[in-house]
Formats: C-alpha cells, sequence, structure tokens
C-alpha cells in the first residue's frame, strides 16, 4: 500500500497476549497463596459466570468507556458471585495489570517498521488503564503518535467515533489509515468508515509470529534507516 499514511492497532489480542478466564482466575488465586487446583478454579470462574450472566454483564457495550464504571461493574459481579474481598481484589489487580500482557515478539521490528516508512502509529484499545507507561517501558513509545483509550474518550469500541478519534489525532484519510485487529465485531467495523483492515488471529503465546503481514504491506524498511 505505497498510499498508506498511517496504522491504528489494537492492543491486548493483537499486540499483547491476553490471559483467558481461567487462568485469570488461577493467577488470582495464586497471588493470595490459594489452592490453584481445577476444582478450585472452576468453582470461581462459575461463580462470576453465573453472576455476570448472559450477555455478559464483564463485557457489556460501555463498560470500558469508564474507569468508574468498569471497577463497580467487576466488583458488582463478583459481589453476586459471593466471593470474598481478597478474592475480589486479588482478581480486579490482574485484570488491571498489563504485566500479564506480554508484547508479541514482532511487534518492536514492526511498529519500527511502519515508523521508517513515515506513516503515523495509533493504538486504539478498549482499555480502563493508561497505556503510555507500558509502551514507554517497553522502548516502544517512540513509535506511537497517537493513543486513542475507550476510558479517556467515554466510548469504546464498536463505536465509529473511536476509530474517527484515531483518524483526527493522526490527521489522515480512512482509505489512507489501516486498521490492525483480532476481532471482526470490535475492530472490523473499522470498514464501515472506509478504512482497510487487516484481522489477525488473537494472540495467544508472546512468540507467535503475525505482524508481518502488516510490514509485508508498509513495504520494507528503507535500508538508511
Amino acid at each position: 500500500m505505497a498510499d498508506l499514511q498511517a496504522v491504528v492497532f489494537d492492543w491486548r489480542g493483537t499486540l499483547v497476549t491476553t490471559l483467558n478466564s481461567e487462568q485469570w482466575v488461577r493467577e488470582a488465586l495464586r497471588l493470595l497463596g490459594r489452592d490453584q487446583g481445577a476444582a478450585s478454579v472452576a468453582a470461581v470462574h462459575g461463580a462470576i459466570e453465573r453472576a455476570a450472566g448472559n450477555p455478559n454483564r464483564l463485557e457489556a457495550a460501555g463498560v470500558d468507556s469508564d474507569k468508574g464504571l468498569h471497577h463497580d461493574t467487576y466488583y458488582s459481579v463478583f459481589s453476586e458471585a459471593g466471593l470474598d474481598a481478597e478474592l475480589a481484589d486479588a482478581l480486579y489487580t490482574v485484570e488491571s495489570d498489563p504485566a500479564y500482557n506480554h508484547f508479541a515478539d514482532d511487534v518492536a521490528e514492526t511498529l519500527h517498521a511502519v515508523s521508517a516508512r513515515g506513516c503515523g502509529v495509533a493504538i486504539l484499545s478498549d482499555i480502563h488503564f493508561d497505556l503510555r507507561p507500558v509502551f514507554a517501558e517497553a522502548g516502544l513509545d517512540r513509535f506511537v503518535n497517537a493513543f486513542v483509550l475507550s476510558f479517556e474518550r467515554g466510548m469504546q469500541k464498536p463505536q465509529l467515533a473511536m476509530f474517527r478519534s484515531a483518524l483526527d489525532e493522526l490527521g489522515t484519510e480512512p482509505r489512507r489509515t489501516l486498521m490492525v485487529g483480532d476481532r471482526a465485531s470490535y475492530d472490523g467495523v473499522a470498514v464501515e468508515l472506509g478504512m482497510p483492515t487487516m484481522l489477525v488471529p488473537p494472540l495467544t503465546d508472546a512468540r507467535q509470529r503475525r505482524l508481518h503481514h502488516v510490514r509485508n504491506l508498509v513495504g520494507s524498511v528503507p535500508t538508511s534507516s
């Protein structure tokens, strides 16, 4: 895509790994020094699942658009699940700690390649905490021109306004801005604005290399870089 101006990346599942629900519960139990056997994990996970309901309140529209709403929603579910305060706190700590989200091995080279081609980079995420320190700690912040985070914007994907915000921050045209994500129902709606969109399989292991597809579209890094 020779005329590409920018690339917008989702965070969890696209650039970093994310714990599944069983791993989330197991890690919270580990932090408390409690039994992490299959039966214990299943009991806690089942209680949360029943309390969250169907559709899942923890994934309801708007939950990530406000930090307070996110906190209150999770703790309401934990309370209805009959979990004690210690376990509730541990679960929320794990959910809110980016140390559990590991960057894929090919993230740095991909962001470098995109930047070296003169393209802007934005991180667009449904999240309830600031990602800037995460990128700074990994030495990746120098490649990012804009962070569009749901809790700061008061909205979240799949609202088209989230994608418009990224375009506004980058100052780019939809047809010349690539959206990269891992969920069709959230990231894929960018096509409705005319943004070319690439969906990659959700990242389950940091060693998985899927972002070469982005580099292939952007083009090889100039040798002078």
